[in-house]
């Protein structure tokens, strides 16, 4: 499965997540998976509903990696017949308030951990493209940021921020990072994984007390939606987070408040006549 994963040239972050997810099917079943069909999935994606409550995020996932190993490794025929596709629904994204940006930051007094929320806001970086940020990607010169590590493997340059630098440098000056901007603390030719960065976005979220969990991906809703709110347009915003399709960013007019507040109504540019109470008061007797 691995191989034919590789041979199709996806990204070693989608080969992880289909070989976990394949996995934790077999052992659920505590069998291979080619001595199992098509009721022991759609047992396993019912399980994972209703048992474990898993968001549809998660049972797309989970049934692409069991479509790709029995379809294109196993070679069987039955699978999109026999295991329906989910319906993709779209989720609310939640969208911290500027406001709520700056008490999580003033109540964050570890300055590594303080930069690396900082980064998330003004960057709008996925969690593991943040991971894996060297010194060597700032590029002070010309004021950009490298993103190698982007998802789907497609590098982009994004433009870094006058005050985030200055941060970055009163950072970089302290902590003196060799490699990976933010290294492990046990093992520093190493960086940040992802559950240690969720972990301090959690606390730092508690701190601020901030009504909801508080994960990586919640600053580049933030960013995202602060910008449209401030009128950059949306190409300049697709470029920047590194979506492929631009639809997957339009979603965020969904969320961006002073847009909408800014939208004319039509009902507005009705010529009406003034509301005669009185009128109405003597057709009601």
């Amino acid at each position: 499965m691995i191989g034919e994963l590789q041979l199709r040239n996806l990204s070693e972050a989608t080969i992880q997540t289909y070989v976990r997810a394949v996995w934790r099917f077999a052992r659920h079943f505590g069998k291979s998976p080619d001595q199992l069909g098509p009721e022991h999935v759609r047992e396993y994606l019912l399980h994972l509903r209703n048992d474990k409550k898993d968001k549809w995020s998660t049972l797309q996932v989970n049934r692409g990696a069991l479509k790709f190993l029995y379809a294109r490794v196993l070679k069987q025929g039955w699978f999109d017949e026999e295991i329906a596709a989910p319906k993709k629904r779209p989720q609310p994204i939640t969208v911290l308030s500027a406001e709520q940006i700056t008490r999580i930051l003033d109540h964050t007094h570890n300055l590594k951990h303080w930069t690396i929320l900082a980064t998330f806001y003004a960057t709008a970086l996925r969690c593991n493209e943040l991971c894996h940020l060297k010194v060597s990607d700032i590029d002070s010169q010309r004021m950009v940021l490298h993103v190698r590590e982007a998802k789907g493997d497609v590098p982009r340059d994004i433009p870094l921020s006058p005050a985030l630098r200055e941060r970055l440098r009163v950072y970089y000056r302290w902590r003196k990072p060799t490699d990976w901007l933010f290294p492990s603390k046990q093992r520093r030719d190493l960086p940040l994984d992802n559950g240690t960065i969720r972990t301090l976005c959690r606390n730092a979220g508690r701190r601020a007390a901030i009504p909801f969990a508080v994960h990586p991906h919640l600053f580049r809703h933030a960013c995202a939606t602060h910008m449209l709110d401030a009128g950059a347009d949306l190409r300049t915003i697709q470029v920047l987070l590194g979506h492929a399709d631009i639809r997957t960013t339009a979603r965020y007019l969904h969320v961006s408040t002073k847009r909408l507040q800014a939208a004319i109504s039509p009902f507005d540019a009705l010529q009406l006549q003034a509301i005669d109470r009185s009128q109405d008061n003597a057709r009601q007797r």
